[in-house]
């Protein structure tokens, strides 16, 4: 590799008016290989004025997660009439989205390291593109288990390489307050999801959502493409495919990204298990009308989208690790009391409803710092720390939703339990990022 000069440097930065000061390359050994630290790029120096359409189109990409599956939840019960299914088999089309979304995040992070950002969440979308026709054109349930699990991997690369393109374009707190604004948006997919796959299946019936996700794949592929690269080919991790995939286990053994990856996982284990446990105990437990369960899952919602605009304003005052701290005791406590009310009932409904949204309205804290504390470490590997924060989220919240499923009991007893042990671990992954802290200082 091509190493340029102080001077040659300064004459690009200059052509540019992209810097005001450059500095000596430094090459740093990393394996078999040699990464090199270039200048910070124009796009992170002008970090003040965003542009609004590559946020918003990285919003779109980091929706896919949600809207895939959204979309289509108010069609399954027509879904599984039509395909001649069991409930529990149509359920199977969002567990198998799961596994799907969790494996295809390795895959695609050492890939974007390699090739660039824009190419692989090009093809990744595409893949989405051709799943989402298959599910179009189903004709059993086994079939859209199938096309779902293509889907997913489709769309896990737009949601781990667009936390990969912020940490190309931003660093530090910055990165930080523009996942956090991004988080928000793409808040809005669960929202807004439900209702419209209810309105699209009065109109023209359940395949037809799965054509309007086709449509959605086209627009954003073409959108792709006006996005800047915001990993170019001098900043690209020369490391083969087959032993990029095998440095996870190298990744693993850095107990800081240990602690923001388990800080995230575990809280999104417990959200899994809001999720998945939530119907349950409100409507069948707490006998709440099932039109307004809706209502309440939306409070929660509100609450993620005013936590992750307030840390968005906060971050640059008080430091990510800070705020992540206060997210994780906070979801701790909650979790806490959640079980407390599950196994007493002590306050009907709202002693268990108003902790459940404590609880949730700490992802606003904890997602985005955990995610860009373990980025800002790796920046040469941002595209596989993504996809591992990634996978290790998505998995543990298959293990939260199973566990609630496995030891359900009548109560929401099973709920409680899994909440508040993914909040306690949640703070104690926080705790070894405070222990690597304390130990380099010293």
């Amino acid at each position: 590799m091509q190493v340029l000069s102080k001077r040659d440097l300064s004459k690009v930065c200059t052509a540019v008016d992209a810097c005001r000061s450059v500095s000596d390359t430094v090459p740093v050994a990393t394996g078999d290989a040699a990464a090199i630290v270039h200048p910070i790029p124009e796009q992170r120096r002008e970090e003040q004025k965003p542009v609004w359409w590559v946020l918003g189109i990285l919003s779109l990409l980091m929706g896919f997660a949600s809207i895939s599956t959204d979309l289509y939840l108010p069609a399954m019960p027509a879904m599984g009439l039509a395909l001649q299914a069991s409930t529990g088999l149509v359920e199977w089309t969002v567990s198998g989205y799961l596994i799907g979304f969790s494996l295809g995040q390795l895959f695609w992070g050492p890939v974007s390291d390699r090739y660039g950002r824009r190419a692989p969440v090009a093809v990744g979308v595409a893949l989405f593109v051709i799943g989402s026709a298959g599910c179009a054109l189903a004709g059993s349930a086994a079939t859209m288990i199938a096309w779902r699990i293509v889907q997913a991997i489709g769309a896990s690369a737009g949601v781990v390489l667009s936390r990969a393109m912020v940490r190309d374009l931003y660093s530090g707190r910055r990165a930080a307050q523009m996942l956090s604004t991004l988080i928000t948006v793409m808040a809005i997919a669960p929202l807004l999801g439900p209702l419209a796959g209810g309105q699209i299946l009065v109109l023209a019936g359940w395949r037809a959502i799965f054509w309007v996700l086709v449509v959605l794949g086209l627009i954003t592929i073409a959108a792709i493409f006006t996005l800047p690269e915001t990993h170019p080919a001098e900043r690209r991790n020369g490391v083969p495919l087959a032993r990029a995939f095998l440095q996870y286990g190298e990744l693993l053994r850095h107990r800081r990204l240990l602690g923001y990856a388990g800080a995230g996982a575990f809280f999104y284990g417990g959200v899994f298990a809001y999720i998945a446990g939530t119907p349950f105990a409100f409507i069948a437990y707490h006998h709440v009308p099932a039109q307004l369960y809706g209502l309440l899952f939306a409070a929660g919602i509100a609450g993620i989208m005013a936590t992750n605009t307030l840390n968005s304003r906060l971050v640059l005052r008080f430091g990510g690790d800070r705020l992540l701290a206060a997210g994780t005791i906070m979801g701790a406590a909650s979790g806490i009391l959640v079980a407390t009310a599950a196994w007493s009932g002590w306050g009907g409904l709202w002693g268990l409803a108003v902790p459940l949204f404590n609880f949730v309205a700490a992802s606003g804290l904890i997602v985005a710092n955990s995610i860009s504390g373990a980025l800002s470490h790796f920046p040469g590997r941002s595209g596989a720390v993504s996809a591992l924060v990634g996978a290790l989220q998505y998995g543990s919240g298959i293990i939260g939703s199973g566990l609630v499923g496995a030891f359900t009991d009548g109560t929401p007893w099973a709920m409680g339990w899994v909440i508040a042990l993914a909040g306690i671990g949640s703070v104690l992954s926080a705790g070894l990022i405070r222990a690597e802290h304390r130990r380099q200082d010293h």
